[in-house]
């Protein structure tokens, strides 16, 4: 049984290697010894591996091959075409996930992460449960449709998704392309207002948004979202699984920080989803949204804790 780290945990990553999965060459670290146990991290928006940075080596050390990717439109993940579709919908970025699983021949793994990446995360063990053994989930249960996202909330809800209604706006995209640090910078400081990152810590994860793909990514995955965009058809099967909003059955962890200023939902309105081995915790002293970054022992020990299932 691997046991939780408490050790002050190091801030390096490894270098960054590629490999072509699916439609993509995907940029991705490591860590670890290559034939441990799986955990694929996947970040979110506007945030990249660097989310990651300081969860990485914990889970290293402590017997894990952990993989780190950029996600589509981030960093050096690359399209192989340059005709292909660049498509954020949520059911792609799940596919991706997978897609580079079976390029490193990792038949298994722990899948976690938050925002864009703990709705992956919830994607591929409601989807594909024979490749994920288990799950820790920022924000729990993230699975939506288009049909659920046409439906107006109450004008509060709607005011926290500003930047989505933004973006659906050809003033919005032009915004995002001219702006996009300036942007991230004020959603870091609105998601996680008690987070005192330095300017180093944020220049680092936003020489990821250079990416070429990554402005029209963004856009199609908040478009989407509303409706506003269409997917791919090649998707329509999986997208209609989703909207079903699938139970979830591998062992799970969903977290939370005390401090969450992005939308997120009540605990309590997502833990019948979860049918297998499920708990829930909330991570205190004003974490926010990046909860991997800001509290990364929490978040590792809840990926170790899974992993003892």
């Amino acid at each position: 049984m691997m046991e939780a780290v408490s050790e002050p945990p190091a801030t390096s990553f490894g270098p960054v290697k590629q490999i072509d999965a699916g439609v993509l060459n995907v940029g991705y670290v490591e860590a670890g010894p290559g034939d441990g146990p799986a955990v694929v991290l996947l970040h979110g928006w506007p945030y990249d591996v660097h989310s990651f940075a300081e969860v990485t080596p914990i889970l290293g050390s402590a017997g894990f091959h952990v993989v780190v990717p950029y996600v589509r439109g981030y960093g050096s993940t690359r399209f192989l075409s340059e005709d292909a579709v660049r498509n954020g919908q949520q059911a792609v970025l799940a596919h991706d996930a997978v897609a580079l699983m079976n390029s490193l021949n990792i038949d298994k793994a722990i899948i976690a992460g938050f925002d864009w990446g703990g709705r992956s995360a919830d994607i591929v063990a409601a989807l594909w449960p024979e490749r994920c053994t288990g799950l820790v989930s920022v924000s729990g249960y993230l699975i939506g449709s288009q049909e659920a996202g046409k439906l107006p909330l109450a004008p509060e809800a709607e005011l926290q998704w500003w930047y989505q209604y933004y973006f659906a706006t050809e003033r919005g995209r032009a915004g995002y392309e001219r702006y996009r640090r300036e942007f991230a910078k004020l959603i870091w400081r609105s998601a996680s207002p008690k987070w005192s990152f330095d300017d180093a810590t944020f220049d680092r994860s936003a020489a990821s948004f250079d990416n070429p793909d990554h402005v029209d990514i963004v856009i199609h995955n908040y478009r989407w979202r509303l409706g506003l965009a269409a997917g791919e058809a090649e998707y329509d099967e999986l997208e209609q699984r989703l909207a079903s909003a699938p139970q979830i059955s591998v062992p799970t962890i969903t977290m939370e920080g005390d401090a969450n200023g992005a939308p997120h939902p009540d605990p309590r309105s997502y833990a019948e989803k979860f049918s297998g081995p499920y708990s829930h915790r909330t991570i205190d002293g004003g974490i926010g949204h990046n909860l991997p970054q800001e509290a990364p022992q929490a978040f590792a020990n809840a990926v170790i804790e899974v992993g003892n299932h």
